[in-house]
């Protein structure tokens, strides 16, 4: 009989498994958040609370609206590189394809607004096709070495950004270049269309023309396949050396507008534009869940990802924290959004 009592289950048994089933609960849903989305929400998380303690300016509307402003350039960038990564390559040339498309663009457009001063919408339309027109043979230059020669992504595009940086600082002398039509920087720099700023607008509108690119085109899905098992593409009669050279002139010409963009914003072509955007623009892709061996990305975790590094870039400025240490800590947050997407590989493969 006592042993009978004994093995019945007492009042206490009910209330201990009910924690330990909640908890399990909690595990799966972060395991399966983690897997489908990456380790972006749990940074995120992270950030809103450490800099909102650290701060109480960080979590204000009017600055978490500046962010949102000043993301519009990683925003982008990042969203090319998500392109590139998706087929299991990367783009370190991104930041030289900046400043070239700032620097030819800005040359054209000082060139022909002295002897064309009234002409001040073709000036403009001409530097901008000059600029994407340089930035389109920087990324068919990146293509053709990955995909003609089987050159590894890492040496060709870090051999082309060296070209393009070159490039931009031999025909600027490091100067910068001035002399630009005032209407390009009050429209695409400064300008505002039903109260939001036109950078913001342009942004929105790229964004949705990628992720109808990603998500509902052939060449979207060719991007994927190639990721995924460029082995399988082939025999899928998938034109591989197309779509890799597609990846890296699209990247190229977002990070063009990108350019475009921020010549308006700073008013000169400069050839220093963009110095460290290819680490950040890597860092978003990567922490918003686009896997370094390709297949993997999505386009509006990609903007949410972009978002976060210059989330915690604003925290840190508030927490005033030194740019030095600055460049520390995103370097380390690198190395974590990759030691994370190793193992979120391992937990979808199963391991």
């Amino acid at each position: 009989m006592s042993a009978t009592s004994s093995a019945a289950p007492g009042p206490a048994g009910p209330a201990g498994v009910v924690p330990a089933t909640t908890s399990v609960r909690l595990r799966a849903m972060s395991r399966a958040l983690f897997i489908r989305l990456g380790v972006l929400p749990f940074f995120l998380v992270a950030a809103l609370v450490v800099f909102g303690l650290a701060s109480d300016n960080f979590l204000t509307v009017d600055n978490l609206v500046n962010v949102a402003r000043q993301s519009v350039y990683l925003v982008l960038v990042s969203l090319g590189q998500m392109m590139v990564l998706i087929t299991g390559g990367f783009d370190l040339a991104v930041g030289a394809t900046v400043a070239l498309t700032s620097v030819v663009s800005a040359l054209v457009m000082a060139s022909l607004g002295t002897v064309l001063p009234d002409a001040v919408a073709p000036v403009i339309a001409l530097g901008a096709l000059a600029g994407f027109a340089a930035a389109a043979l920087v990324g068919l230059a990146n293509g053709a070495g990955v995909a003609w020669f089987g050159v590894s992504p890492f040496i060709m595009t870090l051999g082309v950004s060296s070209v393009a940086a070159g490039g931009s600082l031999f025909l600027t002398g490091g100067v910068p270049v001035s002399g630009l039509p005032p209407q390009f920087a009050d429209l695409f720099g400064f300008g505002r269309w039903l109260g939001i700023p036109v950078p913001v607008l342009v942004a929105a509108v790229a964004i949705a023309v990628i992720w109808v690119i990603m998500t509902r085109t052939r060449t979207g899905a060719h991007l994927y396949a190639v990721g995924g098992n460029i082995k399988a593409a082939k025999l899928s009669a998938i034109n591989t050396r197309r779509t890799l050279i597609v990846a890296y002139v699209l990247c190229a010409l977002i990070a063009a507008l990108t350019g475009l963009l921020l010549t308006a914003r700073v008013e000169s072509g400069e050839a220093n534009l963009g110095g460290t955007i290819a680490l950040e623009s890597i860092a978003a892709c990567v922490i918003a869940g686009v896997s370094l061996r390709g297949g993997i990305g999505r386009v509006e975790t990609v903007v949410l990802g972009a978002f976060f590094i210059v989330l915690v870039q604003n925290g840190m400025n508030l927490a005033q924290i030194g740019s030095y240490l600055q460049m520390v800590l995103l370097g380390g947050l690198l190395i974590l959004a990759v030691i994370f997407d190793q193992l979120r590989y391992r937990m979808m493969m199963g391991a």
